[in-house]
């Protein structure tokens, strides 16, 4: 079911790892932008989700320190912001849904069972490639303890023959996880599909530490705020496929998607603070939204930074054309 036909809702949804960085605020101006370009420049609506599921990697006042600098450059989210970690409620129930429908399962396997059943197998992983779950625990933990609960992967219809730009299932994966092809459109990158099961195999929605996975987390939270159309980096296209199962899975809607272009830092790979990035200086922020709206390749804009996002909403319309 998808949400397009209804009333617009985005979001952006930072992780408090440390401030906003240049790679970050590109995704936060392409998502205010995409909302208030919505329906011809009438705007919908912008929502700011903290993911602060993983406190160990969770910097303290970062949360604060990214709403001050949205505020500074004038992109202010429609209601208070959200916090993952006052919903782990709602996170619970879901995954107390999944394993009523079969869908979920207790896992015992470490990384390094999960490579050493693969290497039995003779499947290698490819460099920063998925480690794909074999479905060891399918059947049972067999007396080790759960380390993780994941979510079932099963078959979702006919796959696509090799001539319509499918791959042949690896032979060494159990029959009953070789097939979970999922296609859907990106608005800027197009027609786009992944094999879950080959590709990923079943994938974590809980670890044994307790924190829930980003995956299961942003499913519920897009569904529960209604988010009809979400703009976040390229880098997280991959994860599309999988959201869309656990939709499917939970009987939620699936929203429209766009996943913009990315910063790199000097090593070539996505801007991070793990390659040198650097907080975005907001004592000047139409030098930083100048950066990002060209990151986005929007024409340069010049005078108050009103002026200049009032600019970038039109130039965003002419690209994306929401709302049409």
């Amino acid at each position: 079911m998808s949400v397009a036909a209804f009333r617009y809702i985005g979001r952006f949804a930072p992780s408090p790892t440390g401030p906003l960085h240049a790679g970050s605020l590109v995704a936060a101006l392409a998502s205010w932008l995409d909302a208030r370009a919505w329906n011809g420049g009438q705007g919908g609506r912008w929502l700011v989700r903290i993911e602060d599921l993983d406190t160990t990697r969770c910097v303290e006042g970062a949360a604060q320190t990214i709403l001050q600098q949205l505020q500074d450059c004038h992109l202010v989210p429609d209601e208070a912001p959200v916090y993952q970690t006052r919903r782990r409620d709602r996170y619970a129930r879901a995954l107390t849904q999944l394993v009523g429908l079969d869908r979920a399962y207790a896992c015992g396997c470490s990384r390094k069972d999960i490579e050493a059943a693969l290497q039995a197998r003779g499947i290698a992983r490819p460099r920063h490639g998925e480690r794909v779950y074999p479905g060891t625990c399918r059947d049972g933990l067999h007396g080790k303890p759960a380390l993780s609960w994941r979510f079932r992967v099963v078959p979702a219809g006919p796959r696509p023959s090799d001539s319509d730009g499918g791959t042949q299932a690896h032979p060494a994966l159990a029959p009953e996880i070789r097939n979970a092809w999922v296609r859907w459109t990106d608005r800027r990158l197009g027609t786009q599909q992944q094999d879950v099961a080959t590709e990923v195999g079943d994938f974590v929605l809980q670890r044994a530490d307790g924190p829930f996975a980003y995956q299961l987390a942003v499913v519920v939270d897009d569904a529960a705020q209604h988010i009809s159309d979400v703009v976040r980096g390229a880098d997280l296209a991959d994860n599309t496929a999988r959201q869309i199962l656990l939709q499917q899975a939970l009987g939620l809607p699936t929203p429209r998607y766009l996943h913009t272009p990315l910063v790199l830092g000097r090593d070539g790979h996505k801007l991070s603070k793990q390659n040198g990035a650097q907080a975005i200086d907001t004592r000047e922020p139409l030098q930083a939204l100048a950066a990002a709206a060209a990151s986005l390749g929007l024409p340069s804009q010049s005078g108050p930074i009103a002026d200049a996002l009032a600019g970038w909403v039109a130039a965003w319309r002419h690209l994306y054309n929401p709302g049409q």
